[in-house]
């Protein structure tokens, strides 16, 4: 299964694959991950000068607000045309600005509005994500809660803790893995490991038996809104 990857404000894929790297090789050996780099060569200074090398990338640009955007629809054509061209991708897997990216992109796939020729993309993890608060974006990305699996990893020490435990209410029936961490990819105890690890092989069960797809998608959309948490 190939799971489309993208980075955090002003670093870059290779960055994301390194973070990645902190998490036991079993839980994604049975996925094929790719990392882009962004649209946009950053435009200031990045947070990871001098611990990681250059060049660094953003998806879009945006006020301190977090309500103006710029790019962003130039972004989205550009990882459309992305997803089209290197795909299918059956996942989405998102740092901070990537993962509130990534939500947005199932929620407009999810009421029609983009990859409309691309199967449904099929679970996600979020990492430190967040919604966009411009309403002409989030009334229609996250009209109706998001049908795919995800699992939201959500930082005590976060500054974006609230706007990621907000985000987990875009999805049906959300995984959520708390940690003590701050706004990074946290390193993950034998705990979390073996639950994303379960989490990851119930993907892959899900994708290999097309009858069991239908049953658990049912059971999953049909299910009251719930929320599953794990705390590191």
């Amino acid at each position: 299964m190939k799971v489309l990857c993208l980075h955090g404000f002003r670093t870059s894929g290779s960055f994301l694959r390194k973070q990645i790297s902190k998490w036991d090789p079993a839980i994604f050996q049975d996925f094929s991950m790719v990392f882009p780099d962004g649209k946009y060569p950053a435009a200031g200074k990045s947070d990871i000068e001098g611990i990681f090398p250059p060049p660094y990338f953003e998806w879009f640009q945006f006020n301190k607000e977090f309500i103006v955007y710029t790019n962003l629809d130039e972004c989205i054509s550009y990882l459309c045309d992305y997803i089209t061209e290197h795909g299918p991708f059956d996942g989405l897997l998102g740092f901070s600005q990537g993962a509130t990216l990534s939500a947005l992109l199932l929620g407009y796939q999810a009421q029609g509005k983009i990859l409309q020729n691309h199967p449904p993309i099929k679970f996600f993890v979020s990492i430190g994500g967040s919604k966009f608060r411009d309403p002409s974006i989030s009334e229609i990305a996250y009209k109706d809660p998001i049908k795919v699996r995800s699992v939201h990893f959500i930082g005590d020490k976060d500054w974006l803790k609230v706007p990621s435990e907000d985000l987990t209410r875009a999805f049906y029936n959300p995984l959520i893995i708390r940690h003590p961490q701050g706004h990074t990819v946290p390193r993950l105890d034998e705990n979390t490991t073996k639950q994303l690890r379960e989490w990851t092989k119930m993907i892959l069960q899900e994708n290999s038996d097309p009858e069991n797809v239908k049953a658990t998608n049912a059971a999953h959309v049909t299910s009251d809104e719930g929320q599953s948490v794990i705390g590191a």
